[in-house]
C-alpha cells in the first residue's frame, strides 16, 4: 500500500485491535508481572498503519462495559460471545490511560457500540477530509463502505491489514456496501447471535436482493415469490426486522467531533514515543525513531522486548 497524502483521517476500532494483539501474540509482562502483550500489540498495529496511510486526523473509538440498545432490543444479542479475559479487561484499562496521556481523541458513550461511534464519526469527518480509513476486525463495517470511506481490515497476525473499498465489499460479500444490512437482516449473524429469517440461507438472500434491491422491497413483493421461500419469508418477517434493526450501524450518536483535538503530526509522535518508552516498549520507540525519522534520546533506550 503506497503512503498517501496526509489530509486522511484514520479511525481506530480499539476492541477489534486489542483482542488480535490478546490472542496473537505471547503473554507478554512487564517488569512488575503485569500482562501487557495486548497493549504492546495495539501500539504496534498503530504504528504499522501510521507509516502506511500517514494520517493528519485520529480517533480512537471504544466500546463500554455495559449493554447497549441493542442488547435492549433483544435479550439474546451477542448472548454466545464469551466473557472478557480478566486479562484482557486490565490491559484495555492500561491501554485507554496510554493512550490519555497521548493526548488521543477518544470517543465512547453508553448506550452504544464502538461500531455506531466510528460510523457516526466517518459520516461527519468524511464531510472535511480526503479519504476516511477505518482499522478493524469487523466485517460488520463493510456497510459503512463508499468512495470516501474504506475500511483497514486486519489479517492474521499483527500489523497486516487489507484496504476494503466498494468493489472488495461487493466482491466479497456478493452485495454492494449499501445491502450489507439487508443481507445480513436476511441470513443473521451467528456471532452477534441474531437469528436472520430463518430458512433462508445466503444463496438464497443473494437472489433475492438481486431480484428486488432491498430487505425493504423483497416484503413489498412478497406475492411475487413463489414456494417455499414466500412461506419462510412470511413466518420470519418479525425475526428478519429486528435482525434489520440489531445489523444496522448507526450514524447519528450524540457526540461532539472537534477537529483541532484529532489533529495528529510529529509532535504527537514525539509524545507517544514517550509514553511508550516509559512503558517499557523499546522495540515501538526504535520503530518509530526509524519509521518517523524521530529524535532519540539515550534515557529511552531503556526497555522491555527489545
Amino acid at each position: 500500500m503506497r503512503r498517501q497524502e496526509r489530509k486522511n483521517f484514520l479511525i481506530i476500532d480499539a476492541h477489534a485491535l486489542l483482542h488480535r494483539a490478546f490472542h496473537a501474540l505471547p503473554p507478554l509482562t512487564n517488569k512488575k508481572g503485569e500482562p501487557v502483550g495486548a497493549t504492546f500489540g495495539f501500539f504496534s498495529i498503530l504504528l504499522s498503519v501510521f507509516s502506511k496511510i500517514s494520517p493528519r486526523f485520529l480517533a480512537i473509538c471504544f466500546d463500554l462495559p455495559v449493554p447497549t440498545f441493542r442488547h435492549r432490543e433483544f435479550v439474546g444479542y451477542q448472548a454466545k460471545r464469551p466473557s472478557m479475559d480478566r486479562g484482557l479487561s486490565d490491559q484495555i484499562k492500561r491501554t485507554l490511560i496510554m493512550l490519555g496521556d497521548a493526548g488521543i481523541n477518544v470517543f465512547s458513550r453508553a448506550g452504544f457500540e464502538a461500531d455506531d461511534l466510528i460510523a457516526t464519526v466517518a459520516k461527519e469527518v468524511a464531510k472535511k477530509v480526503k479519504k476516511v480509513f477505518i482499522l478493524t476486525g469487523d466485517k460488520d463495517l463493510m456497510q459503512l463502505v463508499n468512495q470516501k470511506v474504506n475500511l483497514l481490515l486486519l489479517q492474521r497476525g499483527i500489523g497486516r491489514f487489507s484496504p476494503v473499498g466498494p468493489k472488495t465489499v461487493e466482491k466479497r460479500l456478493g452485495v454492494k456496501p449499501s445491502c450489507v444490512v439487508d443481507l445480513k437482516a436476511l441470513v443473521g449473524d451467528s456471532s452477534d447471535n441474531y437469528p436472520g429469517v430463518p430458512g433462508i440461507g445466503p444463496k438464497t438472500a443473494l437472489q433475492l436482493l438481486e431480484k428486488y434491491g432491498s430487505f425493504d422491497n423483497i416484503y413489498q413483493h412478497l406475492d411475487k415469490i413463489k414456494g417455499i421461500n414466500q412461506k419462510r419469508l412470511s413466518d420470519g418477517e418479525e425475526a428478519g426486522r429486528l435482525s434489520f434493526k440489531l445489523a444496522k450501524i448507526i450514524d447519528d450518536v450524540p457526540v461532539k467531533i472537534d477537529f483541532r483535538k484529532t489533529k495528529w503530526g510529529k509532535k504527537d509522535l514525539l509524545r507517544l514515543k514517550e509514553i511508550l518508552a516509559k512503558e517499557g516498549f523499546a522495540s515501538l520507540v526504535r520503530r518509530m525513531e526509524k519509521d518517523f525519522n524521530l529524535e532519540v534520546k539515550a534515557k529511552e533506550q531503556i526497555g522491555l522486548f527489545s
